[in-house]
């Protein structure tokens, strides 16, 4: 009698299961991914690792001052010439000369003298002799040139010829400063704030505008500096200049000419691929992360910021992952300067692994008919990379294998979505249990 109970109590789990599987949430049964196993995947399928890089010397972004400052156009020098400027009869006593002080930002000493601006020829005009040429000159030598011209010329006597040359203004070089690094937030949070955040605010909004970088100061480091430092972690970890010289601006336009020629010739074949943006050869870009070792090689022209070039420090806002299946969807971002692996990734989620899914929770499919009863967590994780061609490949990861061995833990890509499930074994002992905790312990014990 009671052999007949349990068979049709078997009979009934049985057909139960199946019946659940095909009307309720089991998604390993079906809805099936294919997937390729990790430890088969091809190498070049998987994310470069990140844990390695080390920041560049950031002295290199910088131009060494030089011992002494070099005269050039823009320059405005204070000069006083006794009896010459300002002119004095010869009866009336010297007037004594101006003292200027600098601004609060300057860092000059206070300067004597009447300003002069160097021109744009890199001559400087003084009264009663030609104008001279002070480009590439330091103050000393301007000053034996302006006294060799007035007793050159016999305006002055050797003895009174003491002229004074002080710095009241240096030159400036006017560069543009574009940062998609603003934004709120005050750290990586969780699904839709994590993309704010990661976007910098609402939207994509830059910050920066002219800024009027001093002779030998106009380098990549002080333009930074003067917008608010190195790039943010919602910026990538690089900076692009970009040249705004004719010959540069025309070799843009080349390159962006040859790239629309080649995806026309590839639209017209169905078959082909539509071919990547390569890199732009005119554009310097400069990585603030290498590998050990590794140096950006870049020369004092490199880092020279010119009148009119472009700083620009681009958002990263398509670096994220995106989240389904068993795991809270959503889309979060990816670290900046770090690797993040499967696991940190279920973490970063908020269903660390072998914790209840939240999926479970909610549904009544095989994997959460039982309730809290049913304590076999998925185990089976899939990751839906893109590849070339608007293709795909499905890596699947076995979880219970990545918790014991590291190698079997695939880096996270920009782009990817995490799809958790069960596996199929996994469904089917779930809902048996709780099958047999809630309907199979309570026949029993009435029969």
């Amino acid at each position: 009698m009671v052999w007949q109970k349990l068979q049709r109590f078997g009979a009934a789990v049985a057909s139960a299961t199946l019946l659940a599987g095909s009307l309720t949430g089991c998604s390993a049964l079906t809805q099936p991914i294919d997937g390729i196993p990790a430890s088969r995947v091809p190498q070049q399928f998987f994310a470069e690792p990140k844990n390695d890089l080390v920041p560049v010397d950031i002295s290199l972004l910088t131009l060494e001052p030089p011992r002494e400052y070099v005269i050039g156009p823009g320059d405005i020098l204070g000069v006083y010439i006794e009896g010459v400027l300002p002119f004095n009869p010869p009866s009336a006593p010297p007037e004594p000369p101006p003292v200027n002080f600098p601004d609060a930002q300057s860092t000059l000493p206070p300067s004597i003298g009447y300003p002069i601006a160097v021109q744009e020829d890199g001559t400087l005009s003084l009264p009663l002799i030609e104008p001279l040429d002070v480009e590439g000159l330091t103050l000393d030598q301007i000053r034996d040139a302006i006294r060799d011209a007035y007793t050159d010329n016999d305006i002055l006597r050797t003895d009174k010829a003491r002229p004074i040359v002080t710095i009241i203004q240096e030159r400036t070089v006017d560069v543009i400063v574009v940062r998609e690094d603003g934004g709120g937030g005050n750290g990586l949070s969780r699904q839709s704030a994590s993309s704010v955040f990661l976007r910098g605010g609402t939207d994509r909004s830059a910050s920066g505008g002219l800024v009027k970088l001093k002779a030998y100061q106009n380098d990549i480091l002080h333009a930074l500096v003067e917008t608010g430092g190195l790039p943010g972690l919602n910026a990538k970890n690089e900076v692009k200049i970009l040249r705004a010289s004719t010959r540069n601006r025309e070799a843009r336009e080349e390159f962006l000419a040859e790239f629309r020629k080649q995806r026309l010739a590839a639209m017209a074949d169905p078959c082909a691929c539509p071919p990547k943006l390569p890199e732009d050869p005119s554009i310097l870009r400069i990585p603030l992360r290498l590998p050990p070792g590794d140096s950006p090689n870049l020369s004092p022209e490199d880092i020279t910021l010119k009148e009119g070039d472009i700083v620009y420090i681009e958002s990263r806002e398509t670096e994220v992952f995106y989240t389904g299946g068993l795991l809270p969807g959503g889309e979060f971002p990816l670290p900046r300067d770090y690797d993040l692996d499967v696991l940190g990734a279920m973490a970063m989620v908020g269903n660390g692994v072998y914790g209840q899914s939240s999926q479970a929770q909610r549904s009544g499919g095989l994997g959460g008919l039982g309730g809290a009863i049913a304590t076999i967590p998925p185990g089976r994780l899939f990751i839906l990379r893109k590849t070339g061609c608007n293709g795909q490949i499905a890596i699947e990861v076995d979880l219970a294998k990545a918790i014991n061995e590291p190698s079997s833990r695939p880096l996270i890509k920009a782009g990817d979505t995490l799809v958790l499930q069960y596996k199929p074994e996994e469904e089917i002992l779930n809902f048996g249990l709780g099958t047999f905790f809630t309907y199979g312990i309570r026949e029993l014990i009435s029969n």
